[in-house]
């Protein structure tokens, strides 16, 4: 069951490593940048025969769709088998092709297949793609032929004076480079990714946009279909930003932590809030399923234990649990919505099934959300994936797409009329996953993104360095530049999201270390620092009198305890991170999770003091 301490963004970086004494030959050892290379090793020899490898690394600036790689093996080499990858040959040559699951390869990412061979002998004139593997030559005759079209061409925002658009990747023979965006016959902007944003228009203007790929060799595509939108108009722009107060109430909460709705009602925090997240559903089987039964809707609850003052029944088929406890609230605050969200770190795994038929999800997932059994409970379907087409708890390959199309399906089988929203990583690095996954093209379809802003370093890094998990800004010294909220939210609206459909994450716990000496963010430690529940992590409600904070950095505070180091949020930096949203024409901001507050709620007032 997921736990709070899964919540993690980021998982720890790895390092790849080669075995001591292991014979390597690469074919081909170096890659060059702009263009699809390849590299193949000896991962062992044994004389009569060896194990390899190659390694296909994207080196444009778009993702490709597909890959293929040739070679020759020596007089009396053959390869004999292969994994990941499709094979055929004639005589000495080999053709490798990519699988049904991993021929996407995202701008800057690898995908790799192995073989088997028997001789002693290696391989010669690689290629992939039809290029050298070391991206020293094209094809031969030279590159000359044009991208696909780029597809799915569709608007994810505007204001009165700009257009936001996104659209799906082009292919190539050997590489995408760029797209070229065109307001009519007018080229409006070129980029290297699959989203723009137009900027210096017309208010209350229509304009019709279409976009061309380009490859390295200067060849260009078709125009993509083309997309109108008519800006808004200037005097009647609504306002930036929003004051949505989300917060996650998870099912397994009520039994060791003795979080029940109730608190929700008793502790102040239901005036504060606009939405709920119930966490979690589980994904099985390619479709939305139940995770806590007896939690869910069995568990029968005293009258002094319920919102409303009223024993649970044991009537055959009446409704209890914290369902039945979340309809109740829903009375006493009628302006709540409940989101059921489903995933989180520990089920996101089942997506890359999901992701095979989006369709059959979603419509699992409509049954489910509006069984008769809780119908009227909730107001539509939050996805917690961890994370599409890179790796979290488990690693998913289902391709650049596959998030959108996820969430496009979801969207056309829930309509307009019920919400439609979605937990998302909070990594800004170049390559790392917030490229990974269409989210700009998903956008469309979501009523608002809940950005993980949290986590971003903890004692998963057992030796430190010391950080707040969660930096409003950069500061100096920090382990990885990108790894704050600020450079985050920068990134999404850069893609072309717009504001108002991001919501800042706040988390109601703290991260920490032991053998700490050092009271400045930035020292070594010996290991996680003891929890209530998990090692290195801590309820703010603890933490408050266990280890004061009495020092911030990048906009969150921490402190030095005996050797503990506890980086954590508190009422002052919840506010500063308000204005941060409010600056930022965010849409609001959300929390991980209500049991981690006091029992008076303050950091969940903090929220709505700050938003308004």
């Amino acid at each position: 069951m997921a736990t709070p301490g899964s919540r993690r963004v980021l998982a720890a970086l790895s390092a790849l490593t080669a075995a001591a004494g292991l014979a390597l030959t690469a074919a081909h050892p170096s890659a060059a940048a702009g263009a699809v290379t390849a590299t193949c090793t000896k991962t062992s020899d044994w004389g009569t025969g060896f194990e390899g490898s190659c390694t296909i690394s994207n080196g444009t600036a778009a993702p490709i769709s597909s890959w293929k790689l040739e070679f020759d093996t020596a007089a009396g080499t053959a390869i004999t088998s292969a994994w990941n990858t499709t094979q055929t040959h004639s005589g000495n040559h080999y053709t490798f092709a990519n699988a049904s699951w991993n021929g996407t390869v995202a701008a800057g990412a690898t995908t790799s297949f192995g073989f088997d061979g028997s001789g002693s002998g290696w391989i010669s004139g690689c290629t992939v793609n039809g290029g050298a593997c070391d991206g020293s030559t094209t094809p031969p005759g030279g590159d000359t032929q044009a991208p696909t079209a780029p597809s799915g061409l569709t608007s994810t925002g505007k204001t009165d004076t700009t257009v936001s658009l996104s659209w799906t990747a082009s292919t190539d023979n050997v590489g995408v480079v760029g797209y070229d965006v065109y307001r009519g016959t007018t080229k409006a902007t070129s980029v290297t990714g699959t989203s723009a944003t137009v900027s210096g228009l017309t208010p209350k203007t229509a304009y019709s946009f279409t976009v061309k790929a380009r490859d390295a060799a200067g060849n260009v595509s078709a125009a993509s279909n083309a997309v109108s939108v008519t800006t808004n108009d200037s005097g009647g722009t609504p306002p930036p930003g929003g004051s949505k107060v989300m917060g996650y109430f998870t099912d397994w909460g009520i039994y060791q932590r003795n979080y029940q709705v109730k608190n929700i009602d008793t502790s102040g925090t239901a005036g504060k809030l606009t939405h709920i997240n119930y966490a979690f559903g589980n994904v099985t089987n390619g479709q939305c399923a139940i995770g806590d039964s007896y939690a869910d809707y069995d568990k029968a609850y005293t009258a002094a234990d319920s919102v409303d003052g009223t024993a649970d029944s044991w009537d055959n088929g009446a409704l209890r649990g914290n369902f039945h406890q979340l309809q109740e609230l829903k009375k006493k605050y009628p302006g709540i919505k409940v989101i059921w969200s489903f995933g989180g770190w520990t089920w996101s795994g089942g997506f890359t099934q999901a992701a095979a038929n989006p369709a059959a999800f979603a419509d699992s997932c409509y049954k489910l959300v509006n069984d008769p059994r809780w119908a009227g409970l909730f107001d539509g379907i939050d996805i917690d994936w961890e994370y599409p087409n890179a790796c979290g708890l488990s690693c998913d390959t289902s391709g650049f797409a596959s998030f959108k199309n996820l969430i496009a399906a979801l969207r056309s089988r829930f309509g307009s009329s019920q919400l439609i929203t979605a937990a998302i990583t909070a990594d800004a690095t170049s390559g790392g996953k917030m490229d990974k996954a269409d989210y700009a093209g998903a956008a469309q379809y979501v009523d608002w993104y809940n950005v993980m802003t949290y986590d971003y370093f903890g004692a998963w890094d057992a030796k430190g360095p010391t950080a707040p998990h969660s930096p409003l800004t950069s500061y100096s010294g920090i382990p990885i530049k990108e790894f704050n909220s600020t450079d985050t939210i920068t990134k999404l609206k850069g893609l072309g999201i717009p504001s108002g459909k991001l919501l800042l994450g706040i988390g109601f716990y703290g991260r920490g270390w032991t053998g700490v000496t050092q009271k400045a963010p930035g020292g070594t430690a010996t290991g996680p620092a003891a929890g209530t529940y998990e090692q290195g992590i801590e309820d703010y409600r603890v933490l408050k009198s266990k280890c004061p904070a009495d020092s911030v950095v990048a906009g969150t505070a921490y402190g030095l305890c005996g050797s503990d180091w506890w980086s954590y949020d508190t009422p002052s930096t919840i506010g500063g991170k308000m204005g941060f949203a409010k600056s930022q024409g965010l849409g609001g901001a959300f929390f991980w999770e209500m049991s981690g507050d006091t029992s008076n709620g303050e950091l969940v007032s903090a929220m709505r003091s700050g938003l308004g």
